[in-house]
């Protein structure tokens, strides 16, 4: 089911999955009760049951930094990688027990909530395929929301030409053109979720993210083996050039634009964190590592899309909605960790930055 599809249901049947909304039971009851949960629920079992399926033993992937990890290992990884974030969700909770933000106030009407959203995922899915052709046509590899190479490693050359090419095209067309137009049409700031109601408790949220991401992610990391030198020029270029390519980008079109939409159309928390999570997977759909040549290798590339990325999406929208404010996520789950923590060593190489 596509993304304007789902939407475009949800505003003719809503399932409220809110405390107070008139359902009885446990909230546990009323979020497996509410059908873009149940969706969510049936698309993990169905790309899980694929991998086995269709990959015969192998991961058909361009992901050197994996490639002496066990098949097993490598499958559990993908199909567990949803309660990670579950539990993820349930730490952002307790960090942020007291407040109380609703951020599909920030939307006038369901209409214009609807119609909003189907315009902003078309032109995503537009500048998404462009990507793909424009990198091609400048003779580097395709546009996509991660560089080549990054989180698994580099089998092929990527340019520096090629890093600034990314990162603009990018921040101009994920970012500064949906911010500018949303800007126009009279949205504030605020309502935008680009400005904080609770600074304290957001840096707190920051922090205690952060320091669960990094507690995982810095033991046995590649980047100790870099160089004093290579890891204070490797960690700048890899801040900037992650933030411009794909965390601002995120940032704007996601949480800020779609999130308190998505918000707006369901009247449900868990509903919003579902649709995030399968808009943000859907947005890597063209991960250079992907491949499809063939309708097994086409599946297998979306089932492990989907699994990788739409448990961060999920944190990532529920990060939005518990705050409101999208400054967070940015800060606490994607422009440190995981891309300065992973992607170092690539621009390392990528710029040829010396030990000394």
């Amino acid at each position: 089911m596509s993304h304007a599809t789902t939407v475009q249901s949800l505003t003719q049947t809503k399932l409220p999955s809110e405390p107070g909304q008139g359902q009885q039971g446990s909230w546990l009851a009323r979020i497996a009760r509410d059908r873009v949960v149940q969706i969510g629920i049936a698309a993990w079992i169905l790309f899980s049951v694929s991998i086995p399926l269709l990959g015969h033993g192998v991961v058909p992937f361009d992901q050197p930094d994996l490639a002496r990890s066990p098949y097993a290992m490598r499958v559990w990884s993908e199909i567990l990688g949803p309660i990670y974030s579950l539990i993820l969700i349930a730490v952002i909770f307790a960090l942020t027990q007291g407040r109380s933000v609703d951020v599909g106030t920030r939307v006038p009407d369901a209409t214009t909530a609807k119609r909003e959203t189907l315009a902003v995922l078309v032109y995503g899915a537009l500048v998404l395929i462009a990507g793909q052709f424009l990198g091609r046509w400048l003779g580097l590899h395709g546009l996509g929301l991660h560089l080549s190479g990054s989180m698994f490693g580099l089998s092929e050359e990527v340019t520096r030409g090629e890093v600034y090419a990314w990162s603009i095209y990018n921040f101009v067309f994920y970012a500064l053109i949906p911010y500018c137009v949303f800007r126009w049409r009279g949205y504030s700031n605020e309502q935008l979720c680009l400005r904080s109601s609770n600074l304290g408790n957001d840096i707190l949220v920051i922090v205690g993210v952060l320091g669960v991401g990094l507690a995982g992610d810095l033991r046995g990391n590649p980047i100790w083996q870099l160089s004093g030198h290579q890891l204070a020029v490797g960690s700048s270029i890899a801040f900037t050039a992650s933030l411009f390519g794909t965390g601002l980008p995120i940032m704007i079109f996601l949480t800020s634009i779609l999130v308190p939409r998505y918000k707006k159309l369901t009247g449900s928390t868990a509903a919003t964190v579902v649709l995030g999570g399968f808009t943000y997977a859907a947005l890597h759909l063209s991960e250079y590592w992907t491949r499809y040549e063939s309708g097994a290798h086409a599946v297998l590339s979306v089932s492990f899309i989907m699994l990788l990325f739409g448990g961060p999406g999920m944190v990532k929208s529920y990060l939005t909605q518990r705050t409101g404010n999208a400054w967070v996520h940015l800060w606490g789950y994607h422009a440190i960790w995981p891309h300065v923590t992973d992607d170092t060593g690539v621009f390392v190489k990528i710029f040829q930055i010396g030990r000394s």
